[in-house]
């Protein structure tokens, strides 16, 4: 019997799209890629020159940024990650419209540029995911693909094929869908998600070739004595993770609602200051502690690196300090490079075990314990090293580290931005409602948008004139 779907005009209408906005997700995390390295390469040319310009150039763009993400560029601060996966789980035409625009997404890559320009301590990895989410489904829509399900297919394919291109790892990106964005696999989903990932890798390998992102490490970690590098690395590098997670999470009390009130009052003020803070922390390194610290975490990798001994923890610290800031950019490059720093301290410890391995699991481990997300860290780690001697290892220290962080985070730290991202919304929608409702008058309207839905993370509001959403089932997963 014949397969319809296989010649199902609608079915092909849909792949021809998925497959032509993933070759779009490739050449834009390219030309992203491109124009951050160039970014970066501008600031850190003015730094190397007088290393004190970066006293007024960071904390004046961080406050620039600053200004500019309070208004309609809201969406765009921050990883983008939590904004992909809330737009996939609420079936919300306007909330995912909010997130997920052609503005949002070009607003979002120039605004990390600019980040990148200033010396943040940021990556460009979750601003793709961001894009490519946004990309693939604006082209659905656009081409008649609005329904719910059908649009959360888009998103999610966006996301898998922005995490792949971004850095050349197809299979991390899968597994980054599977695990981190969706949570389940849905069979139907898995043939377009394949292919959406697969075509944005080709893209990203005809365009820049067969690369490592670390280039190509033949390490490993022979069983023994040498596996107590497991145990150190999954448990202090999976706190360390989660202890991250957790200071980034807002929170009402305690010292992270001090910071929140702080930024509340005064954004552009706090933002600055945390741009200072950011500089004075570089000034205690050789090499600063500016951008995704990539070129850091490859010396210590190869073992000639000329990075102070507290550079991991200099490096956490600024990440702190960029992302409280509210600032566009992404977590995933500064926390290999976190990890790194920390796998050259432990290397002390244990004598006789290769160092490059301890630092390539805590590597893993640190991304592990920031995420939760012990499959994705594993293989991002296998492919951006073109090592798969070290899997197992690397899978136990991940395994180990997401444990470890979760003593300290109870829940990943995209989904719960994620999650206050969506109680935010319905709280609002909730308010409108209760207000329409007592006032039927159109000037209530215009008051509904002076009110903020909460300060961290970003949250769109919606347009006042849309009507009030129903508060949405335990499942948002696309059926």
């Amino acid at each position: 019997m014949v397969n319809s779907d296989l010649f199902s005009p609608v079915q092909w209408r849909r792949r021809i799209l998925f497959w032509g906005g993933a070759v779009l997700v490739g050449l834009a995390a390219i030309g992203f890629a491109r124009a951050a390295d160039w970014a970066f390469d501008v600031f850190h040319g003015v730094v190397t020159h007088n290393r004190y310009w970066a006293f007024l150039i960071t904390p004046a763009m961080f406050a620039l940024l600053a200004w500019l993400t309070e208004g309609a560029l809201k969406p765009t601060r921050g990883s983008g990650i939590p904004q992909a996966i809330a737009a996939l789980k609420i079936e919300d035409e306007g909330f995912r419209g909010s997130l997920l625009s052609l503005r949002v997404a070009i607003g979002k890559m120039a605004l990390t540029l600019a980040a990148l320009l200033g010396g943040a301590s940021v990556g460009r990895e979750g601003p793709t995911v961001h894009v490519g989410a946004g990309l693939l489904y604006s082209l659905g829509r656009r081409f008649g693909f609005a329904e719910p399900a059908a649009a959360g297919r888009f998103i999610l394919a966006g996301a898998a094929a922005g995490l792949a291109a971004a850095f050349n790892t197809p299979l991390a990106g899968i597994v980054f869908a599977i695990e981190e964005m969706s949570g389940s696999f849905e069979h139907r989903m898995s043939g377009i998600l394949l292919t959406a990932v697969f075509v944005a890798g080709l893209v990203s390998l005809g365009t820049l070739g067969n690369y490592a992102y670390f280039g190509h490490f033949d390490i490993g970690l022979p069983l023994g004595k040498a596996w107590w590098a497991v145990l150190a690395t999954g448990i202090v590098c999976g706190l360390a993770g989660g202890f991250f997670a957790r200071l980034i999470l807002p929170h009402d009390t305690g010292f992270r609602g001090f910071v929140g009130r702080l930024r509340a009052r005064q954004p552009v003020v706090f933002a600055a200051a945390c741009g200072l803070a950011l500089v004075l922390l570089s000034q205690l390194t050789h090499t600063g502690l500016y951008g995704t610290g990539y070129a850091q975490a490859k010396d210590i990798l190869e073992g000639h690196a000329n990075t102070v001994q507290s550079f991991g923890l200099l490096k956490f610290l600024g990440n702190i300090a960029s992302y409280w800031a509210g600032i566009p950019g992404g977590i995933f490059s500064p926390a290999l490079a976190v990890g790194a720093g920390l796998g050259n301290n432990l290397c002390v410890i244990l004598p006789g075990v290769d160092p490059s391995a301890v630092v390539l699991l805590a590597m893993a481990g640190y991304l592990s314990g920031v995420t939760q997300a012990p499959l994705t860290a594993t293989v991002i780690s296998m492919e951006l090293t073109a090592n798969q001697q070290m899997v197992l290892p690397i899978m136990a220290t991940c395994l180990l580290a997401r444990a470890a962080s979760s003593l300290l985070s109870r829940k990943p730290v995209y989904r719960a931005l994620a999650d206050k991202l969506i109680e935010g919304y319905e709280r609002e929608l909730a308010r409108r409602a209760e207000q329409a409702s007592e006032d039927e008058d159109d000037d209530a309207h215009d008051a509904w948008t002076e009110h903020a839905m909460v300060e961290d993370p970003a949250t769109p509001i919606p347009p006042p004139h849309e009507p009030p959403a129903s508060t949405p089932s335990n499942d948002h997963r696309p059926s």
